[in-house]
């Protein structure tokens, strides 16, 4: 099996793990079984940390024959949306896992190439390659007695027919795989037609009249790349956008904010303050053509968005009424002839190889509590199904070091209801603070999410300790 990637040579020093003190497991532990499907940045995390707590018996199923999920350009498990020009969001010195950073001379927003390299390093380094189960697609992973009340086993079927039998499951195999198309703009719009999932690189565009649906991440850096040789880019945001900048007094901007990332700093003086800043170097977001924020979003990170739509190579418009063929009329009344559509709408969050009675996704929500359990069934967890304002390495670090002591006995869960009341109470918050989207049923900001973790897993030992007390 070969990689398209590298172990890395660090110099910088690999930090200890900043998880719960190791107990010391019985031989019957260390035997649990466990699966953990996807081979991507929450799969190999939580790989990673179950052999580091000691349990041996850990297999990673894989779609492809490649590490790195969504981060390996052209990943033939087709399931990756990486175009040639995509950087990460985030600056590297946050990006990182925390005991393996990046190589020294790695460019300070590394690319999809970096980041694939990273991972297949980490993957070499941490000896998870040969617990990898190449080209092997689950496509059942169900109790094998839905009815016990004791902790059942999880039976696991490939596409190729083989079955395994596990005692706990994590799944991460991600939620950015299933396209989410509006079905009005798609069936009605007589131009070619594509989801942002399925883009490459601007040369398709090259002369093009093009329209892109959505404001997110992927839409803007997508209308930014190709606007420099489309005829015409018109970008549209049906809700308020708040855009980032990359870099802040020659610095990342993330190097500013992370002064304000502590526990005790008021949430609403630090969203204050961050957009002040935003305000300071992009100016109001409404004389650029949006619409004006009404509830919180999901915050994007453009370095060239805001110039392109000074020069006009991108035009923003805030609604479309109605399509007629080729035709697009706007919310403003004007109408324009366009050659493609590009829908940035989202995605479906799916779990095809798990029934809905067992992790229900009704609605694009995801009922899981803390974001990692299902209530109902002991033995399988969720990594890596949120959106985060943080890096997602240290999101799902945070996310294992909080699921580790339930599988080593150092913490128990709360009662199905209790979970089901919590899960309730966060739906209740995204729906409070941030517009409808498919993309913010899964929001979690990260200063609330990852002290809520770390809070939440004292509760849980202590919890614990009164058990066995």
């Amino acid at each position: 099996m070969t990689f398209n990637g590298s172990v890395f040579e660090r110099k910088a020093p690999v930090m200890k793990s900043k998880s719960a003190p190791k107990p010391q497991l019985s031989p019957e532990l260390r035997k649990r079984r466990y699966a953990v499907i996807g081979a991507g940045v929450a799969g190999l995390c939580a790989a990673k940390y179950l052999i580091e707590a000691g349990f041996d018996d850990v297999t990673i199923f894989e779609i492809g024959t490649q590490i790195g999920g969504i981060w390996c350009y052209e990943n033939d498990n087709g399931m990756s949306s990486a175009y040639q020009t995509l950087h990460i969001n985030s600056a590297k010195n946050i990006t990182h896992f925390h005991d393996f950073p990046f190589r020294p001379d790695v460019q300070l927003f590394p690319s999809h190439k970096d980041m694939h390299e990273y991972l297949v390093s980490y993957a070499e380094h941490f000896d998870l390659v040969r617990r990898i189960r190449f080209e092997s697609r689950v496509v059942a992973l169900e109790p094998t007695d839905r009815y016990t009340s004791k902790q059942p086993e999880w039976k696991l079927r490939t596409q190729a027919g083989e079955t395994f039998t596990f005692d706990h499951v994590i799944v991460a195999s991600g939620h950015l795989s299933v396209p989410l198309d509006d079905p009005k703009l798609k069936a009605e719009f007589g131009g070619d037609y594509l989801h942002t999932h399925y883009y490459r690189q601007p040369k398709p565009f090259v002369g093009k009249r093009v329209c892109i649906v959505g404001a997110g991440n992927s839409a803007c850096d997508i209308a930014s790349d190709i606007c420099m040789t489309a005829d015409r880019t018109v970008l549209v945001a049906r809700s308020g956008v708040q855009i980032a900048p990359k870099l802040i007094f020659g610095r990342p901007f993330t190097d500013f904010t992370i002064l304000f990332d502590r526990e005790w700093f008021p949430d609403r003086l630090r969203r204050w303050i961050i957009n002040f800043f935003i305000r300071l170097f992009h100016g109001r977001m409404t004389d650029l053509g949006f619409k004006p924020l009404s509830h919180r979003a999901h915050a994007l990170s453009n370095a060239v968005l805001v110039q392109h739509i000074a020069y006009r190579r991108i035009n923003v418009k805030q609604g479309i009424k109605r399509v007629d063929d080729r035709t697009i009329e706007f919310v403003d009344g004007t109408r324009e002839e366009f050659d493609t559509l590009i829908g940035g709408t989202g995605y479906r969050y799916e779990i095809p190889f798990l029934s809905q009675d067992i992790v229900p996704t009704a609605d694009n929500k995801i009922e899981l509590y803390k974001r990692i359990v299902p209530p109902d069934w002991r033995g399988l967890y969720m990594v890596g199904f949120l959106n985060t304002t943080t890096s997602l390495p240290n999101a799902f670090e945070h996310q294992m070091r909080w699921l580790i002591p339930l599988e080593t006995g150092q913490a128990v869960l709360p009662s199905p209801d209790e979970m089901r009341q919590d899960i309730a109470a966060k739906h209740a918050f995204i729906a409070k603070h941030y517009y409808a989207s498919a993309r913010h049923t899964i929001e979690e900001p990260h200063m609330i999410y990852l002290p809520e973790l770390r809070k939440s897993r004292r509760e849980l030992m202590k919890r614990a300790a009164r058990v066995r007390s």
